[in-house]
C-alpha cells in the first residue's frame, strides 16, 4: 500500500512462526462498510448567491462551528489566457497583488497578520488566480476592505521597484522548482502534448525571458484587462449570514467599475499524429517513465469516467499497476495514474519509477501491456466501488475547513468559475458514483487508444536550459507609500476577538492499560485515531539505521490474515486512510475514516498494528524500495542537507540518528525479517502506546470499539529502553558545502544547539522567532525575498525534542548569491540579537496575530489532534491552548528579546550548503569560516 507520512519516511520458512510483538488477535468478523450512497449524502454545502450590478458574483455559506470566515476571491485569469511573449504574467500578478494597494500600501500580509488571518495565500494555475484568507469574524470587514482595494485600487501602488522585486522572487520560485529531481518534466510534457500556441501549451510560471521582458506598462495593462469585478467570484464561508454578506460586499465592492470581459480561449483537445517519445537527462537516482494523453476537461461528459479509469489503473493503493508492477513483478518502486482535470482540458498521466537494476525497456513494455489490457477490459465493479468510496471520503474530510487550499470555499468558487454552478462538486460525485465498468471502459477506449506521448527521465548530467534570466538590476527599495485616500470607504477597525475555546479533553483506559486521550469535533462525520509509541528515531539501533522506517513500511504489506493487496482493498472499501511516521522521540500510526465506518476501521487498524506478517518476499521488496529512496534523497537538496546537519549538531548523541531517517544504505541492505520482528517486539507494543482520538462520535461510543480492537493486546518479550545518556557535542562553526553540480539554486541550511532543554516551555522563544524567522513577515524572509529577491522564501525556527532544542535556518537562494546570502543571514541574526531587537510595530503585530489567529489555527480536528500530542509529549496541561491568550497578552518586547538572546548565539552556527561547488565555493572565502567540500554521493560518510 502507499504508506503516507503523518505530519506543518532471505529467511527460512520456519521463521514465519516466530512470535510477534503482541498476542495475535483473532480476526474480527468483517464489518460491512456503510453504503456509498449514505456517504454521499454527507457531502453538502448549503449556499446562497447574488450578483452586484458591476458583475461580481458572490456566494455565501454559513458555518457556525468556529468564529471565523473564509474569504476567497477567484479571478477568471490564468496562464491559458497569456499571449505569446507574455508567459508567466498571471502568476507574476499574483505576487504583485500581495504588495499593497493604494489605500492599504505596503505588504498585504501585514494587516492580515494583525487581524489573525490563517490559511492566507494566493495561487495561480492554467485557469484562474485566487486569493484567500480565513479571518476571525470581527475582522471580516477589514478583509473585505483589503480585497476590494486590490481589486479596484491597485495600480497606484504598483511601481517599477515593486515589479523588479517580485520579478526576482518569481524567478527564484522557478529556480527552486527546477532544482528538484525530475523538476524539468512539466516543460517537456507540455511541449510534447501541445503546440506552442495552444492555451495550455506553456507552464504557469512562464519563462525567465518573458518575465524579464515585462514592462510596467505591460503589467498595468494586464491588470486593467482582467481583474475587474465582472471577472471574479467572491466566496464567504463560515460565521456569516446572507444579510451581513450583502451589506458588507455592497459597501466595499459595489463602487468598483466593471472592466473588460475576459473571454475563454478556444481550446482544442489535440491528438498526436503518431506516438511521440522524448528522453531527458537529469541527476536522478532512478529512471522515470511517463505516458500521457490530452483528454477533455472537467465539464465534459467523459470526465468522471476518465477519473475513475485513472484511479482503478494507478490511483488506488490496490490499483492494477501497483499490484503487478510494484508488488508482484517488482519492476517498479512507484507507479501512479491520474487526470489533471482542468476547466477546458485534462491530462491523463501514468508515471512509473523503475526499480534499480531493472531494465527500463522491459519495465516500460510491461507498463504499456498493462495499460493496453486495462483499456481492453476496463475495471470491475469492486474496483469502481473502492474508487468512489475513497473519493467521497476524501471530499467529506475536506469539507471540515471553510477555506484554505481545499475547503468549502474552494469547492463553491471552483464550481461557479469553471461550471457556472457552485454546487458542481455534488454533480461530480454523483457522476463518479454512476459509473459502471462499461462506461469507464468506453471512455478509456475512446481517449487512451489515441497516440501516446512517452517521456523518460534517465540519469545523466542535466541538459543546459536555454531559458536564462537577464543580469539583475541594482537593488532599489520600493518607495514607502502612504494611503492615497482614493476611495470613499475607510479602512475599518477590528472589533474584539474572543478567546479560543479549545475542546474538552477526556480520558479513558483500556483493559490492558492503554490510555485513550479524546476530544470531540462535530463539524464533519470523520473519526481520526493515532497511536503514539514512545520510540522515535532515537530507538533505531546505531548499527541498523533505517530499521524503524523499514518496519513501519512493512506494517501495511500483509498481516497474518491478509496480504498487502487485501489490506489495501479493505482500507479502500472503508474509505480509510492509514499513515505512519515518526519524530525524534515518538513513532506514530494513524487512521482516519468516515465515522459510519469507524468500527470496521478500528478492526483493520488493529490487524495492521498487531498482526504484521513480515513475509520474507515483502521484506526483500520493501528493503530494495527503501534503498532506492535513499538514493533519491542523495539527489535532492533538502535530502542531502538533512543527512548532514543533524550529525554536525548532535555529534555522538542518539539524536544524530535523525539524519536521513531512511537510514544508512549499508545497514539497510543487511536488514532481515528477524531484525524487523525484534524492533516491533521492543518498541511497537501496548506498554509504550497511547491512543489519541478526535471524532464526532462520543467517547462512550468509541471506547467499546477500541476495547474490542486493542483491549487484549499484550506485549511479548522485553521492552526497548532508550539510552540518552550520551550528551550532544556540536561541531565548531564551519561550512560544509555539498557539491551538487548544475544546481540553479543553492540550499543554505544552518543550525545551532541551544542551551534550552526539551522540557522547557518555549512560548517566549517561539513568539520572538515569529519576528526573526518564523513568519512571512520575519526579518529573514523579508530580507532575502522581498528586499534582495534572492530567494522564494527563507526562515528559521526552534526544533524541540524531549531533551534538546535546536535553532535552524532554511534558505534556498539563487546560486550566484550564495555567499552574499550567508552574509545577510549572519547580519540579520546579529542585529536582531543585539542592537535591533523587536520593534514596537513588530511586537504589536506579533501579539495581535498570535491571539487572534487561534480559532483559525484550531478549526480542524487534525490541528486539535496535533495539539493533544504536543501537550502530552511536553507534559503540558490539557487547557494549555485554552489559556494561552492570557500568556501572550502578558508578554513584553523586552521579555521576548531576552528569551531570543539567551537561546540563540549567532557565532555558533554551523552551515550546510547544497549547490554547485564550482559556482559557490569561490563565494565563501570572505566569510571567515572553514569550508569542507563533500560530493553529494558521499554525504552518508559525513561524521
Amino acid at each position: 500500500m502507499h504508506l503516507r507520512s503523518i505530519a506543518l519516511s532471505g529467511v527460512a520458512f520456519c521463521a514465519l512462526l516466530t512470535p510477534l510483538a503482541a498476542t495475535a488477535q483473532a480476526p474480527a468478523a468483517t464489518v460491512k462498510p456503510a453504503p456509498v450512497a449514505d456517504l454521499i449524502k454527507k457531502v453538502d454545502i448549503a449556499y446562497n448567491e447574488f450578483t452586484l450590478p458591476n458583475g461580481l458574483r458572490v456566494i455565501v455559506h454559513t458555518d457556525r462551528k468556529a468564529p471565523v470566515v473564509a474569504v476567497s476571491v477567484w479571478y477568471n485569469i490564468g496562464s491559458k489566457f497569456e499571449p505569446k511573449g507574455r508567459t508567466g504574467f498571471a502568476h507574476l500578478f499574483e505576487h504583485l497583488m500581495f504588495n499593497g494597494s493604494e489605500n492599504a500600501p505596503g505588504d498585504f500580509f501585514d494587516p492580515l497578520k494583525q487581524v489573525g488571518a490563517t490559511d492566507l495565500n494566493g495561487t495561480t494555475n492554467y485557469d484562474r488566480t485566487n486569493y484567500f484568507e480565513t479571518v476571525p469574524t470581527p475582522a471580516l470587514e477589514k478583509a473585505l476592505f483589503l480585497e476590494s482595494d486590490r481589486m479596484g485600487y491597485l495600480l497606484g501602488a504598483v511601481t517599477q521597484e515593486v515589479l523588479d522585486e517580485q520579478r526576482g522572487v518569481v524567478q527564484n520560485e522557478k529556480r527552486q522548482g527546477d532544482n528538484r529531481p525530475y523538476g524539468l518534466i512539466q516543460y517537456k510534457l507540455l511541449d510534447g502534448l501541445f503546440s506552442s500556441d495552444h492555451p495550455y501549451g506553456h507552464s504557469v510560471i512562464g519563462s525567465l525571458a518573458d518575465l524579464d521582458a515585462a514592462s510596467l506598462d505591460d503589467v498595468k495593462g494586464w491588470f486593467r484587462n482582467h481583474y475587474g469585478p465582472n471577472n471574479a467570484v467572491l466566496v464567504l464561508a463560515g460565521d456569516v449570514d446572507l444579510a451581513t454578506a450583502k451589506r458588507l460586499v455592497t459597501q466595499y465592492f459595489g463602487k468598483i467599475a466593471a472592466g473588460p470581459t475576459t473571454s475563454l480561449p478556444n481550446v482544442p483537445i489535440p491528438t498526436l499524429a503518431a506516438p511521440k517519445t522524448d528522453v531527458i537527462h537529469d541527476r536522478v537516482a532512478a529512471t522515470l517513465v511517463l505516458r500521457a494523453w490530452a483528454v477533455p476537461g472537467l465539464n465534459d461528459k467523459d470526465a468522471a469516467a476518465l477519473n475513475a479509469a485513472a484511479s482503478a489503473l494507478g490511483g488506488l493503493s490496490s490499483s492494477r499497476l501497483d499490484n503487478v508492477l510494484v508488488r508482484q513483478e517488482k519492476l517498479a518502486v512507484q507507479v501512479s495514474a491520474g487526470v489533471q482535470s482542468l476547466a477546458q482540458i485534462g491530462i491523463f498521466q501514468v508515471t512509473m519509477v523503475v526499480r534499480p537494476g531493472v531494465d527500463a525497456a522491459v519495465a516500460s513494455k510491461r507498463l504499456d501491456d498493462l495499460i493496453a489490457e486495462f483499456i481492453k477490459t476496463g475495471p470491475n465493479a469492486d474496483e469502481l466501488q473502492r474508487v468512489v468510496t475513497t473519493s467521497v471520503s476524501g471530499r467529506i474530510a475536506g469539507l471540515e475547513s471553510v477555506g484554505g487550499f481545499g475547503g468549502k470555499a474552494v469547492a463553491l468558487a471552483q464550481g461557479e468559475l469553471y461550471s457556472n454552478d457552485p454546487g458542481f462538486f455534488k454533480k461530480q460525485l454523483a457522476a463518479l458514483a454512476a459509473q459502471t465498468p462499461t462506461t469507464v471502459q468506453a471512455a478509456a477506449q475512446k481517449w487512451l487508444t489515441r497516440p501516446v506521448y512517452s517521456l523518460s527521465v534517465v540519469a545523466g548530467p542535466r541538459e543546459a536550459s536555454g531559458d536564462v534570466a537577464a543580469a539583475p538590476k541594482p537593488l532599489v527599495s520600493p518607495p514607502a507609500l502612504k494611503p492615497a485616500n482614493s476611495r470613499a470607504e475607510t479602512d475599518p477597525a477590528v472589533g474584539p476577538v474572543a478567546n479560543l475555546v479549545f475542546p474538552k479533553v477526556e480520558r479513558a483506559e483500556l483493559s490492558n492499560g492503554i490510555e485513550v486521550v479524546y476530544a470531540q469535533r462535530t463539524a464533519v462525520p470523520v473519526t481520526r485515531a493515532l497511536i503514539s509509541f514512545d520510540a522515535g528515531a532515537v530507538a533505531n539501533p546505531a548499527d541498523k539505521l533505517g530499521l524503524q522506517q523499514l518496519t513501519l513500511s512493512m506494517l501495511e504489506e500483509g498481516t497474518t490474515t491478509r496480504d498487502s493487496i487485501a489490506l489495501a482493498e479493505a482500507e479502500e472499501r472503508l474509505g480509510a486512510n492509514v499513515s505512519t511516521g515518526n519524530s525524534a522521540d515518538r513513532t506514530f500510526l494513524s487512521i482516519s475514516a468516515p465515522s459510519a465506518n469507524a468500527t470496521g476501521a478500528f478492526d483493520l487498524f488493529a490487524d495492521i498494528v498487531r498482526n504484521p506478517a513480515f513475509k520474507p518476499e515483502e521484506v526483500a521488496r520493501l528493503r530494495t524500495t527503501q534503498l532506492a529512496g535513499i538514493q533519491q534523497e542523495l539527489t535532492n537538496p533538502a535530502g542531502l542537507a538533512g543527512r548532514v546537519l543533524p550529525k554536525l549538531l548532535f555529534g555522538p548523541s542518539p539524536y544524530a540518528k535523525t539524519a536521513g531517517q531512511n537510514g544508512d544504505p549499508a545497514a539497510v541492505a543487511k536488514l532481515t525479517r528477524d531484525d524487523l520482528i525484534a524492533f516491533q517486539q521492543a518498541w511497537l507494543r501496548p506498554e509504550k502506546a497511547k491512543i489519541f482520538v478526535v471524532s464526532d462520535l462520543g467517547l462512550a461510543a468509541l471506547v467499546p470499539q477500541l476495547e474490542r480492537a486493542f483491549g487484549n493486546w499484550q506485549g511479548v518479550g522485553a521492552a526497548g529502553v532508550k539510552d540518552l545518556s550520551i550528551a550532544p557535542v556540536q561541531i565548531a562553526p564551519k561550512i560544509v558545502l555539498i557539491d551538487r553540480p548544475d544546481s540553479p539554486q543553492s540550499l543554505i541550511t544552518a543550525g545551532q544547539l541551544t542551551p534550552l532543554k526539551g522540557s522547557d516551555n518555549l512560548l517566549d522563544e517561539q513568539t520572538a522567532n515569529d519576528v526573526l524567522g518564523g513568519d512571512f513577515l520575519s526579518r529573514i524572509n523579508l530580507d532575502l525575498r522581498e528586499t534582495k529577491h534572492w530567494s522564494y522564501g527563507a526562515g528559521g525556527g526552534f526544533g524541540q525534542n524531549e531533551q534538546l532544542v535546536t535553532y535552524r535556518i532554511n534558505a534556498p537562494v539563487q546560486a550566484d548569491k550564495t555567499g552574499e546570502s550567508i552574509k545577510a543571514l549572519q547580519i540579520d541574526l546579529k542585529e536582531f540579537l543585539s542592537t535591533k531587537g523587536i520593534t514596537d510595530a513588530e511586537f504589536t503585530r506579533t501579539i495581535n496575530g498570535a491571539t487572534r489567529e487561534l480559532a483559525g489555527n484550531f478549526e480542524t480536528a487534525g490541528a486539535v489532534l496535533s495539539a493533544m500530542l504536543d501537550n502530552d509529549q511536553y507534559k503540558r496541561p490539557d487547557d494549555y491552548y485554552a489559556t494561552i491568550t492570557q500568556k501572550y497578552r502578558a508578554m513584553t518586547s523586552a521579555q521576548l528579546d531576552a528569551a531570543a538572546r539567551a537561546a540563540i548565539n549567532p557565532d555558533k552556527f554551523v552551515w550546510v550548503v547544497v549547490g554547485d561547488a564550482k559556482v559557490v565555493r569561490p563565494q565563501l572565502d570572505s566569510l571567515d569560516l572553514s569550508v569542507e567540500v563533500v560530493p553529494a554521493a558521499s554525504v552518508t560518510d559525513v561524521k
